[in-house]
């Protein structure tokens, strides 16, 4: 009997662990589908989730229910917005619970969600993207159930959590990140006790202001819950905010249309400590080895209704008297700090809180600094009132606060100003509406940051406020080599301090040396291999040197230098006025001179984009050319065989394209067009191989007779590729048409056809000439092509002249023959004109008419006849027997024209 009773416990005992395993398969489906239709039915939105896993075993005899990839999606006005995702939310609940109809509670005994991310959004209109509940609720009608899905829970945990809170309306931006909260309680009694801890980083943005960066909160909290009356009272709590140790009590009570608040909080201690763990964590680092004398305290109170138009009335008091703090590595202290500050709302409006600074101030030696003032209608058009005096030695400021290490200042600024404003004006720019005044003077100043390539020195500043407008008076200065001098106004100075606005102003700048690498900016960048300051153990950076406009800038300059240092170049008397602004120089009127000669210069330059852009028109009047093509790279490319030239040039330049990061050109980029002119110049042509072998190929082309004197040409470039338009230039009597182009590699496809006289293709030629010996001959001249190709310093060049010299040799041939037959003309022409005179005088002998008629037939027979003779004769003088006289004239010329060796008869006819 025993043997049976363990056999069927056992074969029980397996059903029951089958069932177990087999549940789940057929209940996941149940619980998506219920968790989805209740969600879905109750909200305007979309609800949805990847995957959802039911366990029976992990927690025999609760059951686990894992959803993951949840997404809940907004509707219109909000359309396509992203409300609420998570990786994972996790819950735990008794097996019973599942078999539980849905208009059943659910009894959750923990809840885990895992890194959910929570947007919440506020428009211009005030429409809120959490208000996704349906009215009345779609599953009741549909359904006929009259309650919808609620639950009752033992306890949560949130890790990873980001909550971003955007109000457009208030311009108020708050971000809780990090955040992890735990909350432990029996949330299904009507009244418990929820155990609560919490860590996060907030921070805190309200009309362009940012309150609070990434400050970290902590918060221990014991909650007290009475679900009747929807209430929780604050019993055991303390936060920390920074490391400021806050405790609190008081509770919120929830109604219908509203919440009601009572809570107080002040400083567990008055220690100066506490106001040391307000300021931002990197800058009151070890505050526990401080030395402090004095108090500080902060207390206050929320009390009041929370609804649409209300908020708690509410009173801050921040206090401090004669305390004084020492860092104990510092040489300093800093003594005789005096804070009296409230923040209140007395209505429960929001636009009613005000900031009143009776005092503030501080000493550090002799040095003082007062500040007292009231900001009021914070949360509406804020007004600010103010007075801010002092005289204060930079240099001190770090020998008694940690400040960041490569933040290092020196000088002494004295200060005494007053304003008063409000924001509608600053933001409206009706700057006439404020009224600022006062004095603002800098002496010995200097500015070392790892923002700036060279420390900036300002040797003396020297401001006034006026009401719209600050006068720069003077500022003198230096950074690295780079001397300056500026004055000038800024028109928009409170703009820039509280809405961000870029600083509009004009200004008059004035320089002995400037030096562009002076502003140079080192970017670090990962790359693997060790960069400029890399410590061992450190990842690997690269430095990169970029120059950058400022953003912040909206002015406009008017600059003068005696020298300017551009790269490799440098510059004189530069002069022109310059336009900045969102991040792009405008230069116009630009002038200076260089290579002793007059530049000009009109464009832009755009630093906004990764590579920086630039189009410039620059007039170039008397340049050096030998100067100007060993320093400028551009154009070495664009026409590499003038840097055989010595002389000047004027020129007129289109370009545009990238810049690297040294606002050198990026060659592979630029594109435009040059006109050029060349002045009184002389040749080198040992500078280069392509007038050496061009010699070579003609042997009566001496390179540096060459005449280049008043050659204007023009030429385009992009995509690394020079065009040329055709131009002329002569040697001695020879005109030299040039066509073609190059890349910036230096690959040449160029013509230069040369118009030869006749003159210069040796004795044959001559020989032609001198028998025919008529004017016309002297100026025929014979077209030679050479096609150059192959790189400028290893040029090829081939000729053809065989089609010009056979033209040649048929025009001369044909002259001759024509001159013969003009000759023969002139002849008859003559006889028959005396005979026709003798005809005249003997009219009255009739009878020998006939007679004279056949003698004229019979000397024109005669006549032609002997020319033709001699026309026979000459020709026969002239070209040898048995040949073609073209091609045989020919090819004697030929060897004349490429300098081949010949008998001496050639040599001294033929013309080198």
């Amino acid at each position: 009997m025993k043997k049976k009773f363990l056999k069927i416990a056992g074969i029980l005992l397996m059903l029951i662990l089958g069932i177990l395993i087999a549940i789940p398969f057929f209940l996941e489906a149940k619980i998506g589908d219920i968790i989805k239709s209740n969600v879905n039915n109750n909200i305007k939105g979309s609800f949805n989730f990847t995957d959802a896993d039911l366990s029976l075993l992990r927690s025999f005899p609760n059951a686990e229910i894992s959803i993951r990839e949840l997404v809940l999606l907004n509707e219109a006005p909000f359309e396509g917005d992203t409300l609420f995702t998570a990786n994972e939310v996790a819950l735990k609940v008794g097996i019973s619970e599942l078999f539980k109809s849905a208009d059943e509670s659910i009894h959750i005994k923990r809840l885990l969600v895992d890194r959910p991310h929570l947007h919440i959004k506020i428009d211009e209109a005030g429409n809120a993207n959490y208000d996704i509940a349906r009215e009345g609720g779609d599953n009741a009608a549909d359904t006929g159930q009259s309650d919808p899905f609620t639950f009752a829970m033992e306890s949560y945990e949130i890790t990873g959590a980001s909550i971003i809170y955007s109000d457009l309306a208030a311009a108020l931006q708050l971000e809780v990140l990090e955040m992890t909260h735990r909350g432990t309680g029996d949330l299904s009694l009507e009244t418990s006790e929820l155990e609560t801890t919490t860590s996060a980083l907030v921070s805190l943005a309200m009309d362009s202001t940012r309150y609070l960066n990434r400050n970290r909160i902590q918060l221990d909290a014991l909650i007290g819950i009475d679900m009747k009356e929807n209430k929780y009272s604050f019993l055991r709590n303390e936060a920390i905010i920074n490391q400021l140790p806050l405790v609190f009590e008081g509770f919120v009570k929830v109604n219908d249309e509203s919440q009601e608040v009572d809570i107080s909080f002040k400083t567990p201690s008055s220690d100066f400590k506490n106001f040391l763990a307000v300021m931002p964590e990197a800058y009151a680092k070890n505050i526990e080895n401080v030395k402090t004398t004095g108090n500080f305290t902060v207390e206050g109170n929320f009390e009041g209704i929370v609804d649409e138009t209300h908020i708690p009335k509410f009173n801050i008091a921040v206090r401090s008297d004669d305390a004084s703090f020492k860092y104990p590595d510092l040489p300093k202290s800093v003594s005789h700090i005096h804070i009296d500050t409230d923040i209140k709302n007395t209505t429960g409006i929001a636009e009613d809180t005000f900031v009143e600074i009776r005092k503030a101030s501080f000493n550090i030696d002799e040095d003082r600094f007062n500040l007292s003032s009231v900001i009021s209608e914070l949360m509406g058009n804020t007004r600010v009132k103010a007075h801010l005096d002092g005289r204060m030695n930079l240099a001190n400021i770090s020998k008694a606060y940690p400040v960041p290490a490569d933040l290092n200042l020196k000088g002494l600024l004295t200060a005494d100003i007053r304003t008063a404003f409000d924001m509608a004006s600053v933001e409206n720019k009706k700057y006439e509406k404020t009224q600022t005044s006062g004095q603002l003077n800098v002496k010995g100043f200097e500015y070392n940051s790892g923002e700036m390539a060279n420390p900036v020195k300002i040797d003396a500043m020297s401001m006034s406020f006026n009401p719209g407008t600050v006068h720069l008076k003077e500022m003198t200065g230096s950074t690295g080599r780079t001397d300056f001098n500026v004055n000038g106004s800024i028109s928009n100075l409170l703009g820039f301090l509280f809405k961000e606005e870029k600083v509009q102003g004009d200004f008059v700048m004035r320089s002995d040396t400037f030096v562009l690498n002076d502003f140079m900016v080192e970017d670090a960048e990962e790359n693997g291999s060790a960069g400029k300051g890399a410590k061992k153990g450190q990842p690997a950076t690269s430095v990169e040197e970029r120059i950058k406009i400022p953003a912040f800038l909206d002015c406009s300059v008017n600059a003068a230098a005696n020298t300017v240092h551009y790269d490799n170049l440098t510059l004189k008397d530069v002069r022109g006025n310059l336009k900045i602004k969102d991040e792009k120089v405008v230069l116009s009127d630009m002038t200076s001179s260089m290579f002793d000669g007059r530049l000009t210069l009109n464009g832009e330059v755009s630093t906004k984009n990764e590579k920086p852009l630039f189009a410039m028109q620059l007039g170039m009047d008397g340049f050096k050319i030998g100067e100007t093509f060993k320093a400028l790279e551009l154009f070495r490319v664009l026409a590499p065989i003038a840097g055989i030239l010595e002389g000047k040039l004027n020129s007129a330049i289109k370009i545009s394209g990238h810049l690297e990061d040294d606002f050198t050109p990026d060659l592979k980029t630029i594109s435009g067009n040059v006109l050029a002119e060349v002045l009184a110049t002389d040749i080198q042509p040992g500078r280069a191989e392509l007038l050496t072998s061009l010699s070579s190929k003609l042997a009566f082309l001496k390179p540096e007779k060459l005449n280049l004197k008043g050659l204007k040409t023009a030429l385009s470039f992009e995509d690394g590729t020079v065009k040329v338009k055709p131009f002329t230039i002569t040697y001695d009597d020879i005109a030299i048409k040039v066509d073609g182009g190059h890349t910036f590699d230096q690959k040449m496809s160029y013509t230069a056809t040369l118009d030869v006289p006749a003159k210069y293709l040796g004795k044959e030629v001559n020989d032609l000439i001198a028998r025919i010996d008529e004017r016309e001959v002297t100026s025929l001249t014979i077209p030679v092509a050479a096609n150059i190709g192959g790189g400028y310093t290893n040029p090829v060049i081939t000729t053809d002249f065989t089609s010009g010299i056979k033209d040649l040799t048929t025009k001369l041939v044909e002259i001759q023959k024509q001159k013969f037959i003009n000759q023969g003309r002139d002849k008859a022409t003559d006889l028959i004109g005396g005979l026709l005179a003798d005809n005249r005088t003997k009219k009255d002998s009739i009878s020998r008419k006939d007679s004279t008629r056949a003698d004229i037939k019979d000397v024109l027979g005669g006549v032609l006849t002997t020319n033709t003779k001699k026309k026979d004769t000459a020709m026969a003088d002239t070209i040898p027997a048995k040949k073609d006289p073209v091609e045989s004239t020919a090819r004697n010329i030929l060897g004349g024209l490429l300098g081949k060796k010949k008998k001496d008869t050639t040599k001294t006819n033929s013309v080198n």
